[in-house]
């Protein structure tokens, strides 16, 4: 695949993920795409097809909304109390809702770079999604699980993987609980899918760094840090 060095952002559930990702586009605007993912489960309450709560850019199959055209300013408030929203953002990413049918028949015919079930849904991203964004001279954004990066790891994409941790399981239980948007059952799920992730995470070379969420604006640093370079390059080319 030709374009920017995309990047692998990977996590529990509930450990800041969206965050740090508006922070990045917001910066730097023109710069980023984000890889929407193709869901079968049902859409949470005020989630939209290829939008969701947070309202990031949408990107289903080849067709790219980019991040300045899609994102207003309301959207990309972000306050001395930005820590706190990463207690209690409501979602992680964005997602195409489909069905389970349709969603094999694509992983069947090969159409997906990344997917993965939990909790007896289907997740997946779509490999018209992330040349679509590369093609535009984006960076995309791939938020994906453990599983996801392991099988990211046998394609030609060549990203860059980063792994987003929690200070520890208790905050990550109660950033989950904060929600207000799971069933216990669901929030245990969660919970004991944080622990294998983040025992894997600890494995040599599946990621280029691991970073500690128990700050947010630190934890940015160190996510702009091993970025930049990659960023540099896509603005020097759009100058």
């Amino acid at each position: 695949m030709s374009g920017p060095r995309p990047v692998v952002l990977s996590g529990p559930s509930g450990v800041g993920k969206s965050t740090l990702m508006k922070r990045l586009m917001k910066d730097y605007e023109g710069v980023f795409g984000f890889s929407v993912s193709h869901t079968t489960r049902n859409p949470r309450p005020g989630e939209e097809d290829g939008k969701g709560l947070n309202r990031l850019p949408m990107l289903l199959g080849a067709t790219l909304l980019p991040v300045a055209d899609i994102l207003s300013s309301e959207d990309l408030v972000l306050s001395a109390s930005v820590s706190c929203r990463n207690e209690s953002e409501t979602t992680d990413q964005d997602y195409h809702f489909t069905t389970k049918e349709a969603m094999q028949e694509g992983i069947d015919n090969n159409e997906f770079i990344e997917n993965a079930e939990f909790s007896g849904n289907m997740y997946g991203t779509s490999k018209a999604a992330i040349e679509d964004v590369q093609a535009k001279n984006l960076i995309c954004i791939l938020d994906v699980d453990i599983q996801g990066v392991k099988r990211i790891k046998e394609t030609d994409l060549n990203p860059i993987y980063i792994f987003i941790q929690p200070p520890s399981m208790e905050i990550l239980e109660k950033r989950l609980r904060d929600r207000q948007t799971e069933t216990e059952e669901n929030i245990q799920k969660r919970l004991e899918a944080a622990r294998v992730d983040m025992e894997l995470s600890k494995e040599p070379g599946v990621f280029d760094i691991v970073i500690v969420n128990d700050d947010i604006e630190r934890a940015y640093e160190e996510l702009k840090d091993i970025l930049i370079e990659e960023i540099t390059k896509v603005q020097e080319t759009k100058s």
